[in-house]
């Protein structure tokens, strides 16, 4: 069965050029011209990725991420936009999706994102079906609710905060450079800025920790990655 992708793109024709790509590489793609038909094919198509410009009629591009994340929290999403900014891809993070693609983008790196997107999804069902759930600290996972709890509050996560936090937790107190991270989760060895990781690793900061601006379990190593310490180094101390 083919995997079914979803196309909301405003411009015809670049929403027909991914069309006949995507079918060229054996998906079924979907397209939809503004944000209320993506909705609407969304949830009558139930897509397996998720194509998403940020500038739309009808609705914009951060409002349809926002209420697919509400009705499917796995599903991943791939924002595109011509945006550059930080804050633009920030606010499309922080509603849910797993990654953007900038304009104008070439046809290998748009490929490669989704075949990463679809071996992370893979991977989390085969993860999901042991069904553990993880602790440290006050932070408790549930893989299959896509949740964390702390302090008695539940907030979702992405797939890639989730893999994430899975890497973390089964190499606790081991510095894990950037590029050796981007592998692991996103599963392509990306050739420019590693921000996408650094964007990630913040929100899920704001997750994990009591307070994200003195993180004591996910730690920054400057120039090299990131530290996880699942239990704090101030508690080690007392052991």
């Amino acid at each position: 069965m083919k995997d079914r992708i979803l196309i909301v793109e405003d411009e015809s024709p670049l929403a027909d050029g991914l069309r006949d790509l995507l079918a060229g590489e054996g998906y079924l793609p979907l397209v939809a011209a503004d944000g209320r038909q993506a909705l609407e094919l969304f949830r009558r198509r139930k897509p397996d990725l998720v194509l998403l410009d940020v500038m739309l009629p009808e609705k914009s591009g951060y409002e349809v991420c926002r209420e697919i994340r509400k009705e499917d929290p796995r599903v991943p999403i791939l924002m595109l936009t011509a945006k550059g900014e930080e804050l633009d891809r920030i606010a499309g993070l922080e509603l849910g999706a797993d990654d953007y693609i900038v304009k104008p983008f070439g046809v290998g790196e748009l490929l490669a994102r989704i075949r990463a997107a679809f071996r992370r999804v893979h991977s989390r069902v085969e993860a999901e079906e042991e069904r553990e759930a993880l602790a440290f600290g006050e932070v408790r996972v549930d893989p299959r609710r896509m949740e964390c709890t702390r302090g008695g509050h539940s907030y979702p996560l992405t797939t890639r905060e989730l893999a994430l936090l899975r890497l973390f937790i089964a190499r606790d107190e081991e510095v894990l450079d950037r590029a050796t991270l981007l592998d692991q989760v996103w599963g392509v060895r990306y050739e420019g800025t590693t921000r996408t990781l650094d964007q990630h690793v913040a929100q899920l900061r704001k997750k994990i920790e009591e307070d994200p601006s003195h993180p004591v379990h996910l730690h920054t190593v400057h120039g090299v990655g990131y530290r996880f310490s699942s239990i704090p180094r101030s508690a080690r101390r007392g052991l």
